[in-house]
């Protein structure tokens, strides 16, 4: 073997960032060139940040220091080129491996509870026996890792087929990356919408995620260009929308579930989730009381021929377990674990329609034996 072919054997142990493919299998590589005792590299990225740059340098020298000979001096060149044609915003397509099943979870706009939502709907799943990933694409506001209580844990880098990915961070028997492990809890993240794709891509195709039957996402409120742009990247096979009942919040629910069927996304939502339904006071049990109007995301999925797949009540204990780390569908045979586990169940029920209707040359498929469900691929 040649010294050019031993090197560009040690640069298939480099992934190429935020592609999940190695510099050589990606063709990021665009020439070797050997000069006595001298190696240069030019090798062309996507990603335009310094710190992408220098870490593709550095890992490159490695590389060829450690796998070929320690001594030779060299030369890389980094290149950075993005596609006329490619919008920089845009989360590039294609499949996570091992993944069965991908589900949004969204909302037309902040403060109406679709972390915690996401949160209590990934431990029901995996009281149901699933393996679940949470992937936060909340950029400006992450808080999953404080909702599982690992806010202090940094993921790790481990070798999966020679290359470095980052392993999630578990809890609970949940699966989570989120931009809060990497960033300064006491400062705002200032992105550009380029910037937060390219940190998202990474946490989604750098990262060994394992055998997954459902991985949520959940996505910033809104419907901005982060996460227009991964729903339109990734295989989704269904979202989940939740509301408040007040007229405002379903005006903006309304707009979320228009994004995802909108022809250009075409993401099946599976049903909408009322959050805050009712005040139960606990020296009036029997009372409900609905602060913010009564049946209003009942009434928005009817209008709009989407599943309801259920309410929570405004109770403050399942703000107490979320600020704590400790989810309130953590707890076993109360009224709140059952009513999360009443919409995840929903959710897996219409899951289960919507893959029964995909040509068999999909991956996905849930089928449902024996009362139970199960996943097959």
């Amino acid at each position: 073997m040649t010294k050019k072919q031993q090197i560009y054997k040690a640069l298939e142990t480099i992934t190429a960032p935020g592609e999940g493919k190695s510099l050589v299998e990606n063709k990021n590589i665009t020439n070797v060139v050997i000069f006595d005792n001298e190696a240069i590299v030019d090798v062309s990225i996507t990603n335009p940040s310094l710190q992408a740059k220098k870490k593709v340098e550095v890992e490159i020298m490695k590389a060829i220091h450690q796998h070929v000979d320690q001594k030779i001096n060299v030369k890389v060149n980094v290149k950075v080129e993005v596609s006329e044609k490619e919008n920089p915003n845009q989360i590039r397509g294609k499949e996570i491996p091992n993944i069965k099943n991908i589900i949004a979870v969204a909302s037309g706009k902040g403060g109406v509870g679709k972390s915690t939502i996401t949160a209590n709907m990934a431990i029901s799943l995996t009281k149901m026996g699933f393996n679940v990933g949470v992937l936060d694409a909340d950029v400006y506001g992450p808080s999953q890792h404080l909702m599982f209580d690992v806010e202090n844990e940094k993921p790790l880098a481990v070798k999966v087929d020679g290359r470095s990915k980052m392993k999630p961070i578990e809890n609970y028997g949940v699966k989570l990356l989120s931009l809060g492990f990497f960033t300064n809890p006491n400062q705002a993240v200032i992105w550009r919408g380029p910037m937060a794709s390219k940190a998202l891509n990474q946490l989604i195709f750098d990262a060994d995620w394992g055998e997954l039957d459902f991985l949520l996402i959940d996505l910033p409120p809104g419907t901005g260009d982060v996460h227009l742009s991964i729903v339109q990247a990734l295989p989704i096979n269904g979202a989940v929308v939740v509301s408040t009942p007040q007229n405002i919040a379903l005006a903006d629910a309304k707009k979320g579930v228009a994004m995802f069927k909108q022809e250009s996304i075409n993401v099946p939502v599976l049903g909408i989730v009322e959050n805050m339904a009712y005040f139960t006071p606990a020296e009036l049990p029997e009372n409900k009381y609905y602060i913010f109007g009564k049946n209003g995301a009942k009434n928005l999925a009817q209008d709009i021929e989407t599943r309801f797949l259920g309410e929570i009540p405004l109770v403050e204990s399942i703000r107490e377990a979320s600020d704590v780390g400790h989810p309130v569908a953590l707890q076993e045979n109360t009224p709140l674990e059952k009513a999360f586990s009443e919409i995840t169940k929903e959710m897996v029920s219409e899951l289960l329609k919507r893959n029964a209707n995909l040509p068999p040359t999909e991956i996905v498929r849930i089928t449902t034996m024996s009362g139970c469900s199960t996943v097959k691929s």
